[in-house]
């Protein structure tokens, strides 16, 4: 049927800081820009030619797409932007520095907001200037959407139903689709895809710039190829 390529965003610059970034735009770092040129690359390399393409709303996503996309001739593919393939919302933890989190709250604690399946970090004050209900580019989404903080439960929810109401269809049609999101938007999606439990899925590490890659048949099940390079 159709075949999904998952695709985490090159190294951002707050990854090179150990900074909690979630839906805060960061720039990719040097190292990030070669990791996107080089997904390119790989994907060329094992002739992946997909139809179309989906990304978040977040910089860092996106031009991981278009360096890519550059490396495999292919950058007139279509391209749609969703935000809920943003990464995991962070909260009042979003610029904070890992490494101090966990001087202030215990390694415990800072564990289990990073990692845990329903345990939200804490929540950032919608009269921040920095809360997503005071940008643009989610002017068009109810203000009760737009999360003050999320655990990676709440990413599932809000990312699945984009799953199957926009890349279903796709699938079914027989495309290929190339999907360039955030680690936490990833592991939710992989976690749905592979029937992983919410024991199993803390240990989950979604590599930087690593293509990954399943093949989906026409009931849905889909089964993972490989992690390319």
């Amino acid at each position: 049927m159709g075949q999904l390529i998952l695709l985490r965003h090159g190294q951002s610059a707050w990854n090179l800081e150990n900074r909690f970034t979630g839906w805060i735009d960061v720039d990719l770092s040097e190292q990030g820009v070669e990791e996107a040129i080089k997904a390119g690359q790989i994907m060329a390399s094992e002739g992946l030619t997909p139809d179309l393409v989906h990304t978040s709303v977040l910089d860092r996503a996106i031009r991981t797409t278009e360096l890519a996309l550059r490396e495999m001739g292919r950058t007139w593919l279509p391209v749609q932007r969703h935000w809920r393939l943003n990464e995991r919302h962070y909260g009042a933890l979003q610029g904070l520095n890992k490494d101090e989190m966990r001087k202030k709250y215990s390694d415990e604690q800072v564990h289990l907001w990073r990692r845990s399946y329903d345990v939200r970090p804490p929540a950032l004050d919608r009269s921040d200037p920095t809360h997503s209900v005071h940008d643009p580019r989610y002017a068009d989404v109810p203000p009760e959407l737009v999360p003050d903080a999320e655990c990676l439960a709440d990413v599932r929810a809000r990312m699945l139903p984009y799953y199957y109401d926009v890349m279903v269809p796709q699938l079914r049609a027989g495309m290929s689709l190339l999907v360039s999101a955030h680690g936490n938007s990833i592991r939710a999606l992989i976690m749905y895809l592979e029937t992983i439990s919410e024991e199993e899925i803390p240990s989950l590490e979604i590599p930087n710039g690593v293509p990954i890659v399943y093949e989906v048949d026409e009931r849905l099940s889909a089964t993972r190829t490989h992690w390319l390079g």
